[in-house]
This record gives structure tokens, C-alpha cells and sequence, in this order.
């Protein structure tokens, strides 16, 4: 089958459900490996067997941290980043501290960041942000970003899916003209279609979370349009 394979590297595939199955977790490392997406994300148990599952492939191994609330503690968010780090995870999507985000305390929002921050370049992987935009005013949502930014977070990324609801184009052009051009942007929560993908990258995204990723790449084998890009 033919797909947009500049597409299909835009893409993190994810399943990150409590119910998530060996067998459910194994078909999506498959599905990554055919279609070649840019990792597969998952909860930290997961992380060693994703990582044999994706042996010998170009596809990366994620992590979350702090999942899905971001209100664990820092020394926790650290740990389980080492562990993941040191399972394999070359990636970890980390959920920031929102209630004390919110509560003004700028100072803990960072150095929670900038302590994963560390911990992930430590083992040579990248952090994410998830700044969960649906709880946020556009106030907190350009702090969110200039505080990750701050203290040397990757990329920032809209949602963990669990929460009210998920990415806006909105949401991702706002946090694109906040950060700039050179830290990374994901748009994640509620993308289920190629229209939906093409989007979020048009407003900004440089990586896009899904689970619907099998749909979304085989789409882009039926269209010659070129991905926009961000």
C-alpha cells in the first residue's frame, strides 16, 4: 500500500489506555515498523518491551512521565524518566506541573521541567512538555511554553489526551509563535483523520500524537497532496 511516508515520520504512535494489552501493544510496534512513524509511545512498563519490539527499526521508543495529571512530584517525574531513559526511551512526554502553574508558582514549574530536562539529555533523550492547553488561558499557555523553553525542554505538546478535550490549531499556532522556530511543537489529543494532521502541522506542529495513525498514513496514500509544512 502506498502512503506519504513524510507524513507516516510526523507522527508518534500512541497507546497509552490502562487496558492496553501485550498483544494490543505488540500490533502497534508492528504497525510502526511498516509504516515506519517516528516512535511509538507508550506508559513506562512498557518501555523494555517496546523497545525489543522495535529492535533493528528506525522507530523510537517514548515514554510518559507524570501521566496523565502532572501533579506527581519532581524527584517521581525524575525517577521515572531515569528508569524509562535507562529502559530504552529516547523520548519521554513529560505532563507539567499545571496546578502549580496555575497557582503562579513559576519558579516550581521550571525546575520541575528543568530536573526532567536533565535527566532525559543525561541518557541522550529528548522531553516534551505536555502543557494540557485545554485547562489553560492563553496567558498560561504562552508562560507554559516560555517556562518549558526556559529550562531547556525539547518540545512543547498540547495534551495528554485525557483531559476535556485535545489539540486546537489554535492552540499549536499560539505555542509556534511563542517558542519560535527551533524548539519543537506537538499537537496531540483527538487527531483522527489526514485533514486533522495536515492541519495542526500547517498551524505549527513539527510532531503530531495519535492512535488513529494507521488510518491517518493509509489516507495519504489516496491524496498526491504534499504535507504542509510547519
Amino acid at each position: 500500500m502506498s502512503f506519504d511516508r513524510a507524513i507516516a515520520r510526523l507522527i508518534d504512535h500512541t497507546i497509552l489506555k490502562p487496558d492496553a494489552t501485550s498483544d494490543a501493544v505488540r500490533q502497534v510496534c508492528a504497525e510502526a515498523r511498516q509504516y515506519e512513524f517516528a516512535s511509538v509511545c507508550v506508559n513506562s512498563y512498557w518501555v523494555p518491551f517496546v523497545v525489543s519490539q522495535l529492535a533493528g527499526s528506525p522507530v523510537l521508543t517514548c515514554a510518559v512521565a507524570g501521566f496523565p495529571l502532572g501533579a506527581s512530584d519532581t524527584k517521581t517525574k525524575v525517577h521515572e524518566t531515569m528508569q524509562a531513559v535507562h529502559s530504552g526511551a529516547r523520548e519521554v512526554d513529560m505532563v507539567m506541573n499545571i496546578g502549580a502553574l496555575r497557582s503562579g508558582e513559576n519558579g516550581v514549574v521550571e525546575a520541575d521541567i528543568r530536573a526532567v530536562a536533565q535527566a532525559c539529555h543525561a541518557g541522550g533523550a529528548i522531553l516534551k512538555v505536555i502543557i494540557e492547553t485545554c485547562l489553560l488561558t492563553d496567558d498560561e499557555k504562552v508562560l507554559a511554553c516560555r517556562l518549558a523553553q526556559n529550562a531547556k525542554a525539547d518540545f512543547v505538546k498540547t495534551s495528554t489526551g485525557f483531559s476535556t478535550s485535545g489539540a486546537t490549531a489554535a492552540d499549536v499556532a499560539l505555542m509556534r509563535r511563542t517558542v519560535g522556530p527551533d524548539m519543537g511543537v506537538k499537537a496531540s489529543g483527538g487527531i483522527r483523520t489526514l485533514e486533522s494532521l495536515r492541519a495542526m502541522v500547517a498551524a505549527g506542529a513539527s510532531r503530531v500524537g495519535a492512535s488513529a495513525s494507521v488510518a491517518i498514513v493509509q489516507a495519504s496514500g489516496q491524496t498526491s497532496d504534499a504535507p504542509a509544512q510547519a
